[in-house]
């Protein structure tokens, strides 16, 4: 399946800048938001939100086809 991912903030950071943090990926049908941060090596121990087609997702959530995925480091400020 096709996903199309958009990587926020330092994320952005490992990829080609002219990309600007928008990748389309090709995952197995049936992967979860789990495995496409693994995918994308994102350490695993950063807290992320995850939202897929506009809405904030657990990481056991299942993507499908078409899917469009934002993913962001935590946020600070104040």
């Amino acid at each position: 399946m096709e996903l199309e991912v958009r990587l926020f903030a330092n994320l952005r950071d490992n990829y080609p800048k002219e990309s600007k943090g928008v990748l389309t990926l090709s995952m197995p049908q049936g992967s979860t938001a789990a495995q496409l941060v693994r995918q994308l090596n994102i350490p695993k121990d950063l807290p992320l939100i995850i939202l897929v087609n506009g809405r904030r997702q657990r990481e056991d959530t299942l993507l499908n086809d078409g899917d469009r995925v934002g993913i962001f480091p935590p946020v600070g400020g104040g």
